[in-house]
């Protein structure tokens, strides 16, 4: 493949950024309840709460929806992020409810757009856990075993069955979900959100957070909002301010690469007939999805931790991208000469026991982190639901599946770059062995 000519971009390949961006914050307001953050999460409480009645002011450091909310790869999962092996080992009590949780959350971003009537090229063609290798088709085995017993619908198959592309042994479907524009779904949220009550100020960094009087001040350079409740929403960017958690989440660079338009022909003869999303069982995954411009966006692989705050604007490494490339001819062969047209990036949270979370501080701070690499449907969920907690006082059960009850998070393990870069080589290694068996059965 080649990535000669690739288009580098500080913001996101699904859409350009708005051209309505609202006034930053320019004096003291007050308001019920205050959102710091206009990602999926924060659009998502502060639309909420403006349908119960609610006075709420929202404050995003850019544009809503200029974050990971536009940046990713597109896919609505309807199963947990992280390793489930793992996850069903480490939390077998809470296990079935995290999958339930999930399951809701894809449902409840297909009834959003309905609602909404957002226009996002949605498709609700779930996403394949697609597996490289023998090894990887014996794990999805095992997790579709774990997934079921918790309540999942989910179908294991080859890939014809599938109707993924030849060069994937077979996998697991999640029946749930789809793909679709997140810079298009971001974007049509945001002009929900600015449709509402709520009252919303870009361009409005917060630089602080402090408790007055019975009141949260949020200031910022231009005002102080005083408030008397608050909802942290800052994804990956949640370090910046002192009044949230410590470790709460860690801040992770992801990369996404789309292609030059492909031949609709070239296209269908991949065998890609259900057009389902794929991630592969990598420890660290790779995705593949197509698109309505007859392109194949594809991402991750590696991943690189953000070393402090406030986190850096930043474009995608080109050796990052060249290792991308090269994964995309070993799982399309047939497309090899195909070139890659552009490369965005973005900044997630990775939560230190990979499962989404919500909590409190006190009695008026409420937080959540729903990412984890499943945040397009997890984390305009969760928002929801707190937003419901809020106005109402009642926690759904999804909410109370993920509450923690004291906002004091263990150290990530190997999320740092020495970790990270270990991750990295047992996938290429395992990539390498995998490969060589292959050839040998060949020959």
């Amino acid at each position: 493949m080649k990535t000669d000519h690739v288009e580098y971009t500080t913001f996101s390949g699904w859409v350009d950024p708005p051209t309505d961006v609202r006034p930053a914050l320019g004096e003291d307001v007050t308001c019920e309840v205050a959102v710091v953050g206009g990602g999926l999460a924060g659009m998502s409480t502060a639309l909420r709460l403006a349908e119960h009645g609610r006075d709420v002011v929202l404050l995003e450091a850019e544009f809503c929806g200029h974050g990971s909310a536009s940046r990713n790869a597109g896919q609505v999962a309807g199963a947990p992020g992280g390793d489930i092996q793992l996850l069903s080992m480490l939390y077998p009590r809470r296990f079935p409810a995290i999958v339930r949780m999930a399951d809701h959350a894809g449902h409840f971003v297909e009834q959003l757009i309905e609602r909404l009537e957002l226009d996002c090229d949605y498709e609700p063609t779930g996403n394949v856990c697609a597996a490289v290798s023998r090894g990887q088709m014996g794990r999805v085995r095992r997790v579709t075993k774990l997934l079921r017993k918790a309540g999942a619908h989910v179908e294991l198959g080859t890939s014809a069955e599938l109707g993924i592309p030849r060069g994937f042994l077979g996998g697991m479907r999640e029946s749930v979900g789809g793909i679709l524009n997140p810079g298009k779904f971001s974007l049509g949220i945001r002009d929900a959100v600015l449709a509402s009550g709520a009252r919303v100020f870009e361009r409005t960094r917060v630089t602080d957070v402090t408790r007055n009087d019975g009141h949260l001040v949020i200031r910022t350079a231009g005002g102080e909002v005083r408030a008397d409740k608050l909802v942290l929403a800052t994804n990956a960017f949640g370090g910046e301010l002192p009044l949230a958690p410590r470790r709460l989440s860690s801040p992770i660079w992801v990369t996404e690469v789309e292609t030059e338009p492909i031949d609709p022909a070239r296209l269908a003869a991949l065998g890609w007939t259900s057009r389902s999303g794929m991630v592969t069982q990598h420890n660290i995954m790779e995705n593949y999805r197509l698109t309505s411009r007859d392109t194949i966006v594809f991402g991750v692989r590696r991943l690189q931790r953000g070393k402090h705050h406030p986190l850096p604007v930043r474009t995608p490494d080109a050796a990052v991208v060249a290792d991308l490339a090269r994964a995309f001819e070993t799982r399309f062969p047939a497309l090899a000469d195909v070139a890659a047209a552009r490369a965005w990036g973005g900044w997630v949270a990775i939560t230190s026991s990979w499962l989404p979370l919500a909590g409190r501080i006190g009695d008026d701070v409420y937080y959540s982190v729903a990412c984890n690499g499943h945040g397009l449907a997890q984390a305009p969920y969760v928002g929801s639901l707190l937003a419901d907690l809020i106005a109402d006082g009642e926690a759904h059960e999804d909410l109370k599946a993920i509450w923690v009850k004291k906002p004091k998070f263990p150290r990530p393990v190997m999320m740092g770059a020495p970790g990270l870069r270990t991750i990295w080589t047992v996938d290429r290694f395992n990539d390498l062995v995998n490969g060589s068996r292959r050839n040998a059965r060949r020959a």
